[in-house]
């Protein structure tokens, strides 16, 4: 057997090395792919990771409600979720254009007017497709979500800001930020297209404002208790719905704030994005 002399040493070494980078290039690549996904009606969604945070409000906050007492809420696995509301472009794709009550708008303009009962059709009809298993958002799934790791009223801080969340855009109710609405072009009177406003720490656009979102939960009070993973009562009358709106006040935008309807209702200020199960 001949001798292994330094300078093979030396490549096997460098060989070695080079292997190793590209084992953990190769992973964190994978892992960087698997922290987005876009399906085939080019809905996009962002890996949301396990963990815990405080739900609710504290007592200091300014338009705080009642029913936002704080609590300690554990999410024990990651989950996806849509960096934007469904579109009116999405949602023609999945539920056709019908001749009759056909929306109209922009196709990148959220989808409105939709009763929590059409959501759950069209999630049926989504999971149909084959491209995993979709759902709506739990109440605290969203919050969790919106906080995107922070504690303050909105991801910026406790101060509302025209230029941050699309609201107080009405003519008749509330028209604070009309001004800066028609700088950036956009019209008073409705949603802004999706992803006009910058996105949350974790990537999520609008979960402040633009239009209120359905969740999965019906509305109750709180646990006094720390939880993992609630889903609200067992049954109701009203489901729960977040984000606020273009219609009225900023205090509505704020993550904490709560609000309900029942499953039936349409209005032109509600709409939803959806959940992607983490495989």
């Amino acid at each position: 057997m001949r001798p292994f002399h330094c300078r093979e040493a030396r490549l096997v070494l460098a060989a070695s090395l080079a292997a190793a980078v590209l084992v953990l290039a190769t992973g964190a690549e994978s892992s960087a792919r698997s922290e987005r996904f876009v399906n085939s009606l080019d809905m996009e969604f962002v890996l949301i990771p396990a963990g815990s945070f405080t739900m609710g409000s504290p007592e200091s906050e300014e338009h705080r409600d009642q029913d936002e007492a704080q609590h300690e809420v554990t999410i024990t696995g990651p989950f996806y979720l849509q960096t934007t509301e469904v579109t009116l472009a999405q949602w023609w794709e999945v539920m056709g254009k019908k001749l009759f009550g056909r929306r109209k708008g922009r196709p990148d303009s959220p989808v409105v007017s939709v009763s929590w009962f059409d959501c759950m059709e069209f999630i049926d009809k989504l999971n149909e497709r084959g491209e995993g298993t979709y759902r709506l958002p739990t109440e605290a799934e969203w919050e969790y979500a919106c906080r995107a790791g922070t504690t303050t009223a909105y991801f910026w801080g406790n101060e509302p800001s025209c230029s941050r969340a699309m609201y107080s855009n009405n003519p008749l109710k509330s028209e604070a930020c009309i001004p800066y609405v028609e700088s950036m072009g956009l019209e008073p009177g409705r949603a802004a297209p999706v992803k006009t406003y910058e996105p949350n720490p974790w990537g999520l656009y609008d979960m402040h404002g633009n239009v209120w979102e359905w969740c999965s939960d019906w509305y109750g009070a709180y646990p006094d208790e720390s939880v993992k993973d609630p889903e609200g009562p067992s049954e109701g009358n009203r489901r729960v719905r977040r984000s606020g709106s273009w219609y009225k006040y900023p205090w509505y935008c704020r993550s904490a704030n709560r609000n309900m309807g029942h499953p039936a209702i349409k209005h032109d200020t509600l709409g939803f994005r959806v959940v992607r199960e983490a495989e």
